[in-house]
């Protein structure tokens, strides 16, 4: 039979209208290629086969040939043996054989007769190379109301019929500070609930591959756009993932800064101290500061904070910050040195 377009529009052989409208609804919605960007030739493929499926099945002369002779039969080729006198079209109105011609529909036809504008995602091209669809100013003045409402449930007379979104679905993905200075990728592991094309649910695992960049910040959140479980008359909700940064022994980072803690006696705080630094990305820091070292003093280093996402081959300060450790007790001797030399 070829196609199985009752497979396509995952409704059975008994299906009505009505059924076949729900269907069509869900699966250009979720299958439409300006909403499908990272995979879009995967997409528009599968939006024109769900675009024939729903013009085939809601004609009643274009179903009665595909139900009889399958897709060969429906455009033309020879049907299979036994299937008899056979010159196009099966006698389905009663009256004989007559010649039959199947003409497909353009698919962004049949979408803007459901949702008032042939791509509602932001691109306004179409798949038939007709040109420009309908603005969204155009659509509101026509159909009353833009598709925009309709998808999240709000009035006009298709809101009723719309399907909606579920809530995101989101998760925490910890990061440790070297990650998020390096760049990584992780593979986060997730199983959901879906549905086959005869309408039995099934659980199923999947890989997601997750580019950490360089200088991502806490709270940049990865969205992957509906995988969350399949559920009757909902369009599955998205998943996302938001970056959280793990505590880190020897730095804290304040924005694209990184901020470390030397702790110093005094003496080396009033005569001189180098600061010796392992950083995130495994190189050794040395940093002589000549300077008094007072408890407020604060030591900046440029271009070894973390990478700026925005401008990859910039990044923030180091900024070296001191806890002097003062002794707990001076003998008189010790007091009338330290006094001598620093009134001298």
């Amino acid at each position: 039979m070829g196609v199985d377009y009752y497979k396509v529009l995952q409704v059975d052989r008994s299906a009505k209208e009505d059924d076949l409208k729900k269907a069509y609804r869900k699966l250009a919605m979720k299958w439409h290629p300006d909403k499908n960007p990272r995979s879009k030739k995967e997409a528009e493929a599968k939006f024109k086969q769900i675009s024939e499926a729903y013009d085939v099945l809601s004609d009643p002369q274009k179903r009665a040939v595909y139900d009889q002779y399958g897709e060969e039969g429906l455009k033309g080729q020879v049907p299979p043996p036994g299937a008899g006198g056979f010159s196009g079209m099966p006698d389905v109105g009663g009256g004989g054989p007559t010649m039959f011609r199947f003409n497909p529909r353009n698919a962004d036809d049949i979408f803007s007769e459901f949702f008032g504008l042939s791509t509602p995602f932001g691109g306004m091209g179409d798949m038939g190379g007709r040109g420009g669809g309908p603005s969204p100013a155009f659509s509101r003045s026509i159909f009353g109301e833009d598709i925009f409402s309709q998808l999240r449930g709000g009035g006009g007379e298709a809101s009723s019929n719309a399907l909606r979104k579920a809530p995101p679905i989101e998760r925490t993905l910890p990061c440790n500070l070297e990650d998020l200075y390096k760049g990584t990728t992780k593979k986060m592991k997730i199983s959901r609930d879906v549905t086959d094309p005869s309408g039995r649910p099934s659980t199923v695992e999947e890989i997601l591959t997750i580019d950490i960049k360089p200088g991502w910040k806490k709270g940049t959140k990865i969205t992957f756009p509906e995988k969350g479980n399949e559920q009757r008359g909902l369009i599955p909700s998205d998943l996302v993932f938001i970056i959280d940064e793990k505590p880190h022994s020897v730095f804290k980072r304040d924005a694209n800064d990184l901020i470390v803690m030397q702790k110093i006696p005094l003496v080396e705080a009033l005569t001189g101290y180098t600061v010796q630094l392992p950083t995130l990305d495994g190189r050794n820091l040395t940093i002589p500061i000549n300077s008094v070292i007072s408890p407020s003093y604060e030591e900046v280093v440029k271009g070894e904070g973390m990478p700026i996402p925005k401008e990859p081959s910039k990044r923030g300060n180091l900024r070296i910050k001191f806890n002097i450790k003062f002794p707990s007790r001076l003998t008189q001797d010790q007091k009338t040195g330290i006094k001598r030399l620093l009134t001298s």
